[in-house]
């Protein structure tokens, strides 16, 4: 990881892979979680040219907190992060609790020319959502304190705090068990087992700031619009979805603009991944079209 000195003063860990010439994929990550990432993402990324930014939200790792922070407050320090590294334009994508990052970044950042969604959960007073219904008990307890306040939260999450930093592949599957249907479990296995643990790990290193401000942010208003979103947007969904159910996946891909929506039958969260390719392929279709022809495409399993 490196790291930028932002504007106002605050720590940003960033981390930068592929090639240097490279289109820019900015992508958020999940809650818990830093912007060490995912090679299941970044391979097929750098194989389609781009050059892929991760950063870790404030108080993750070592990035400086932002107390009180919304979700839209992403935007400027994506802002910022582009400008140190010269790039004049973007696509951005999130996955599970980076998806309302990443569209943020598509309402507000003026360089993002589309946008990815993964696995992503709607706005906790979206009408006509029944939100909690389909989670596993880790998220809905998790939810049920956000709205509590503060100190409940991060009580609660201190004692799951202590847990995700010790375990390896099987006791992160205990310690998520709610969460995780059988199809998820099945894929904690080789790379994307360890970078799982190591993304969770590295975002709890120094303490629960980052999931407290997260949580709270989730409950109150994201602080832009959705209909402020008019940029190319993909979005992806599993059915079997125990973070996030599919319920949230198709109702933003109901409520954002140009939406494309793809759910995936018999597909979990993490196992969301393994169609990280097509993912990719779907939104550079949006942007780059005449590349996208010239490549060897797999028939997209949303379809």
């Amino acid at each position: 990881m490196d790291h930028i000195d932002l504007s106002d003063g605050r720590r940003l860990d960033i981390r930068v892979t592929g090639p240097d010439s490279g289109s820019v994929l900015v992508f958020h990550h999940g809650t818990p979680g830093s912007g060490r990432g995912f090679r299941i993402l970044e391979q097929p990324a750098h194989e389609r040219g781009l050059r892929v930014v991760w950063m870790s939200r404030p108080g993750y790792g070592d990035s400086s907190r932002q107390p009180g922070r919304s979700v839209v407050d992403i935007v400027s320090d994506t802002a910022e992060v582009l400008e140190y590294l010269g790039v004049d334009s973007c696509v951005v994508g999130g996955g599970s609790s980076g998806g309302p990052h990443a569209l943020a970044c598509a309402a507000r950042l003026d360089v993002a020319k589309a946008v990815l969604v993964v696995g992503s959960h709607a706005p906790f007073d979206a009408e006509g959502l029944d939100y909690l219904a389909g989670m596993g008990d880790d998220n809905i307890t998790e939810y049920r304190l956000a709205v509590e306040g503060e100190e409940a939260l991060r009580a609660h999450l201190l004692s799951k705090r202590e847990g995700l930093l010790a375990a390896s592949i099987n006791g992160f599957i205990e310690e998520m068990s709610s969460l995780l249907p059988d199809v998820d479990r099945a894929v904690l296995t080789d790379d994307f087992g360890e970078d799982v643990i190591a993304d969770v790990q590295g975002a709890l290193r120094t303490g629960v700031d980052g999931w407290v401000d997260d949580a709270l942010a989730f409950v109150k208003p994201w602080g832009f619009d959705l209909d402020e979103v008019t940029i190319p947007t993909t979005i992806w969904h599993g059915s079997e979805d125990r973070f996030n159910p599919v319920a949230h996946g198709q109702w933003l891909a109901a409520h954002v603009p140009a939406a494309s929506g793809h759910f995936l039958e018999g597909v979990g969260h993490l196992s969301t991944w393994q169609a990280s390719p097509s993912m990719l392929d779907g939104m550079l279709a949006r942007t780059h079209p005449r590349v996208v022809e010239s490549w060897d495409k797999r028939p997209d399993p949303g379809r």
